[in-house]
């Protein structure tokens, strides 16, 4: 029987002051056979994350606060990875927007040793708590948000080739280099093809989901999604892997609702009737959700659809044209030049 590890919680934050306490407490290990430590690297936040954290720490000396000058997830974790006590084996990526399953830490250091794989995925299911958040939520929880992304939707766990990280072997995710910390965003699924190219094998376990808490507006919403689609775009320069249909879709709405609308308003309003379909169906599909959960505020979900749709394929476009016009066609970072 193997004896049990030490691990190292990371955990990225920036302005979390409604969430990092929750966060903390349903990551932190029950009983006393694991040996672990929390480190919350925190990106220069304004508001009361630091004090919060501060606090829980003088309760419990295995968490410990640390600045992550560079600000960034992808920054963090591989900060956290190397100034981690030199016996941790494992080290686990937890979000501070989000909250924990009982048994989550240990379950994880179980997949890990009993699948023999370097790195476990876990599922993650959407959660809001006004309205608004709620709706965006709904939307994200769904294939008409998610396009069925596998760790959106898994109910079964699975070997797979990407989702949303939790746990890696230590050894291994420094061998590789960890984060390319050129990234903002798809840093995740930039690794993670690394990794399988590296001959390892990615598990995911649905039993252990997450619960997330998604951005609470529509403008900040659009941010998060524009970055995403740009941080898609660069991990296919990067890798030279082709889009999914599930990634192509949104860019064909994009294109279909800007043709849809140049035509309208030059040949005649029967042109408009691709987006108003298009417009129709997500509106009746947030209605759906609605209906389904017995829940007003899934109507929010059909405008959150469309927004997630059009801002990524903006953004994908958006660093697909910066590369393509750069004079060394490179696949560089605008904020990793700041």
């Amino acid at each position: 029987m193997r004896s049990e590890p030490c691990v190292s919680i990371i955990v990225p934050t920036l302005n979390e002051e409604k969430y990092i306490r929750d966060a903390i407490n349903s990551l932190i290990p029950t009983g006393e056979s694991l040996d672990y430590e929390l480190i919350v690297l925190d990106g220069g936040s304004t508001d009361h994350t630091r004090s919060i954290v501060e606090n829980m720490s003088k309760l419990n000396p295995r968490i410990r606060l640390e600045t992550n000058p560079a600000r960034y997830q992808s920054a963090a974790v591989n900060r956290g990875a190397i100034i981690a006590k030199p016996e941790s084996e494992i080290i686990i990526r937890a979000d501070s927007h989000a909250e924990y399953p009982l048994g989550f830490v240990a379950g994880l250091v179980r997949e890990l040793q009993e699948r023999d794989v370097a790195s476990v995925v876990v599922s993650m299911r959407t959660r809001g708590k006004g309205f608004l958040q709620r709706g965006i939520a709904a939307a994200q929880n769904s294939r008409l948000g998610n396009g069925g992304a596998l760790h959106r939707i898994a109910k079964v766990s699975r070997y797979v080739d990407h989702g949303h990280h939790a746990a890696f072997a230590r050894k291994t995710f420094l061998a590789i280099g960890g984060y390319d910390e050129s990234f903002t965003h798809n840093e995740d699924a930039e690794l993670d093809i690394r990794l399988r190219k590296s001959g390892e094998q990615i598990w995911l376990c649905s039993e252990l989901a997450i619960g997330y808490f998604p951005r609470n507006s529509f403008g900040a919403l659009a941010k998060q999604y524009f970055n995403h689609g740009a941080g898609r775009a660069r991990t296919m320069f990067k890798h030279r892997r082709p889009p999914k249909v599930r990634q192509l879709l949104p860019l064909g709405v994009l294109g279909m609702n800007m043709l849809s609308f140049a035509a309208g308003w030059g040949f005649g309003w029967l042109c408009f009737l691709p987006s108003l379909v298009y417009v129709g169906g997500c509106l009746g599909g947030g209605a759906f959700l609605a209906l389904s959960a017995r829940d007003p505020a899934g109507c929010a979900a059909g405008p959150a659809a469309m927004i997630m749709h059009h801002s990524w394929a903006a953004g994908f476009l958006h660093r697909a044209l910066h590369v393509s016009f750069s004079n060394d066609r490179r696949v560089v970072s605008d904020e990793a030049l700041r």
